[in-house]
């Protein structure tokens, strides 16, 4: 059972995730100091630095979390399901939950404007695309343990998290300068570059 000491410190963390995400998406992320986030939440400095290595660690803080969830997702998904298919589900119906998942913490059309800042940003950008690696890596041997195989020995899995990474690059590239800027529009555009893959990679491009 979770104690009131560690709610209590649950409360700030969120309290300074929302100031952060406010004051980037206001005022952008270079403008906006250490000091404005936690003075925000009328917190000290240092109380800052217990929960949040830096700026970049608090403006991906709550993308984070979400891409942990999805990655406890696909380790979920029914057995039957090929590896692709696996992953496919696992982020539209974290698309679907998107609202439960961030609410808790900030409204979803802030949490959406913050992938504006991430990619207007050169070193979020490079901080969240760092943090892309490591989810690959994680989700690549969570494939390989759904499927029995060894990781360091068989490369489909990490083939198959590369492909489907780079669509999901693809796809958030679009829709952060699309007009369909919204949780719709990311999951309808998700499904129809997902389910494109297979005639894009195997199928000719030319007309008969």
């Amino acid at each position: 059972m979770e104690t009131l000491r560690e709610r209590k410190k649950q409360r700030t963390r969120d309290a300074l995730l929302r100031a952060a995400m406010e004051l980037f998406t206001t005022q952008g992320y270079e403008a906006t100091t250490v000091d404005a986030i936690a003075d925000a939440v009328d917190v000290s400095q240092r109380t800052f630095f217990r929960y949040f290595a830096g700026k970049d660690e608090a403006a991906l803080g709550l993308l984070e979390m979400t891409v942990q969830r999805f990655v406890q997702a696909v380790r979920e998904r029914p057995a039957h399901e090929a590896p692709m298919e696996a992953l496919r589900q696992a982020v539209l119906e974290g698309w679907q939950s998107i609202h439960e998942i961030v609410e808790t913490v900030v409204p979803v059309e802030l949490y959406l404007r913050m992938y504006r800042v991430i990619e207007s940003t050169p070193v979020l950008l490079a901080a969240y695309l760092r943090q892309s690696v490591e989810v690959e890596e994680t989700l690549a041997r969570v494939i390989a343990e759904r499927e029995g195989l060894d990781v360091d020995t068989d490369p489909r899995p990490r083939l198959v998290v590369a492909v489907f990474s780079g669509v999901m690059r693809v796809t958030e590239r679009q829709w952060v300068t699309g007009a369909e800027f919204s949780v719709a529009g990311m999951h309808a555009l998700t499904s129809g570059y997902l389910d494109r893959l297979g005639p894009a990679l195997l199928g000719s491009w030319r007309e008969a």
